[in-house]
């Protein structure tokens, strides 16, 4: 488990467009943010290394498209998750509604092989929410999930996301030791540092305000 190269786990985001995905990998992994409305085409992956307990991990942080004409590419990126996170804005209902979609469908594809998280985004604009917390927090425990307020605008609990992700992912590892997940289809290169696939630069890839 020590090993630098054994605790290699692939995370995708998953959620509506505009609801802060980016701007929460970007904050995450570049501690970066851009309050301009941008939209990511497919996907790209950032990775983060870190220290657990003592355990070197990596993490492939996978960032998709929300737009619905993207929605069927979804298996693609994370049937090989080993952790998700399910991002909703807190002053958009219906963002919220489609987490309960994604959620249905990860644990139908995948079961209890993966570790959800469920984050309400963009927590600085409080005064505009229009999803009581309570509910998303009641929702995220019937789920086996745990619930985060973020703000990648702020850089507000976003590490305490992954931090959280992390350990239930290394949890989950011990648990089923005999299970390796993959980090997915990446392209070309090491896992050191930060990567870009596909046709976004982490200066315009996807996502909006946080």
């Amino acid at each position: 488990m020590a090993g630098r190269d054994n605790n290699q786990f692939k995370i995708v985001l998953l959620g509506e467009g505009c609801v802060g995905k980016t701007s929460l990998v970007l904050r995450y992994c570049e501690d970066k943010f851009n309050d301009k409305h941008l939209t990511t085409l497919q996907a790209s992956f950032l990775t983060k290394r870190l220290n657990v307990g003592g355990k070197r991990v990596t993490l492939a942080i996978w960032d998709t498209a929300g737009q619905e004409r993207f929605h069927a590419l979804g298996p693609i990126y994370y049937r090989d998750s080993n952790g998700a996170l399910l991002v909703y804005d807190i002053t958009d209902e219906d963002s919220f509604q489609k987490v309960r979609n994604w959620v249905k469908e990860l644990r139908k594809m995948l079961g209890d092989d993966i570790s959800l998280v469920i984050v309400g985004n963009k927590s600085d604009l409080e005064k505009n929410r229009h999803v009581s917390k309570e509910e998303a927090e009641e929702y995220a425990a019937s789920v086996g999930a745990k619930h985060f307020s973020t703000s990648a605008k702020l850089n507000r609990g976003i590490d305490d996301v992954f931090l959280d992700l992390t350990k239930r992912m290394l949890s989950a590892k011990a648990d089923r030791p005999a299970r390796q997940g993959g980090l997915g289809p990446m392209v070309g290169g090491s896992s050191a540092g930060v990567q870009i696939t596909e046709d976004e630069a982490p200066s315009s890839s996807g996502g909006c305000c946080g």
